[in-house]
């Protein structure tokens, strides 16, 4: 069964866009709720064909865009709301992963009964990854963590550095998206966001807390967010494991869009290294 576009309202905050993929057969299946990246979207590339390879191994695979990530109710796919992306921060992206599990796990989520709730994972990527280490360290209805391609540390990204005097007096930076042209704007807002919320924000201590199982998965040929920031994670918390994924880059070798009915081969075998770290 496949549920697409659902929308989570909020009273406050902006609506949540979530898909979720599961066989309706009444077994308590483990729970995968999955975190886009910077510039991502839940719709992205091949992210389709890696919900469906999760459902084939009886895993509810849920998927959502971040309430500011750009995006809108009526067009879930890149960015026509780059008001909206200028307003988002991590601190937004925690409230909205938050927002997604509680709804999930409401007894009024028509599939609540086809959840096992001790077996709770979330999986992010890039940015996403910090975002569910973060949320891993502070919940404890997680019960596993998987990060793909993870940054290690906020505070080093190119939407939190930079002309901090400039970018303040402005008001805003423009950061370019080299697929779709647009100028993607961040407001001084997500510095502030940062600094006001440092302590919670630090990746390395949040993995360091962790007492959860945790993966994580790197391609070694990635030049968007290095190897060596998976090396640091594991060396944070070395009960991790660490796993390699030889002549991957950030994206383990798919790209936007993805038009063939078949994974590329390296995120294939990621996502079978994640149901078997699940299952």
């Amino acid at each position: 069964m496949i549920r697409k576009n659902e929308i989570l309202s909020r009273e406050e905050g902006k609506p949540i866009v979530w898909d979720a993929f599961f066989n309706k057969n009444s077994q308590k299946k483990p729970l995968v709720v999955f975190c886009h990246g910077y510039k991502g979207f839940k719709d992205w590339g091949a992210w389709n064909l890696v919900a469906e390879e999760f459902v084939k191994a009886n895993v509810i695979f849920v998927k959502f865009n971040f309430s500011h990530n750009g995006g809108t109710v009526d067009n879930p796919i890149d960015f026509p709301d780059l008001d909206a992306f200028a307003e988002n921060n991590y601190s937004k992206e925690l409230e909205d992963l938050d927002a997604m599990l509680n709804h999930l796990l409401a007894a009024n989520n028509p599939f609540r009964n086809e959840i096992d709730t001790r077996n709770i994972t979330v999986i992010g990527h890039s940015r996403g990854g910090g975002i569910a280490i973060i949320k891993a360290s502070e919940d404890n209805r997680i019960t596993k963590l998987i990060t793909w391609a993870s940054i290690c540390d906020f505070g080093k990204r190119t939407a939190t550095i930079g002309d901090l005097e400039q970018w303040k007096k402005d008001g805003v930076k423009y950061v370019l998206n080299g697929r779709t042209k647009q100028q993607m704007p961040h407001h001084y807002q997500f510095y502030e966001d940062y600094m006001a919320n440092k302590e919670r924000l630090n990746i390395k201590k949040a993995i360091k807390n962790l007492t959860i199982p945790a993966l994580i998965i790197h391609g070694t040929d990635d030049p968007s967010v290095f190897f060596s920031e998976a090396e640091n994670l594991h060396a944070w918390n070395t009960a991790t494991e660490l796993f390699s994924m030889a002549n991957a880059n950030h994206v383990f070798n798919s790209k936007h869009p993805w038009k063939e009915n078949k994974l590329p081969d390296a995120l294939r075998q990621v996502v079978y290294k994640s149901i078997d770290f699940i299952k």
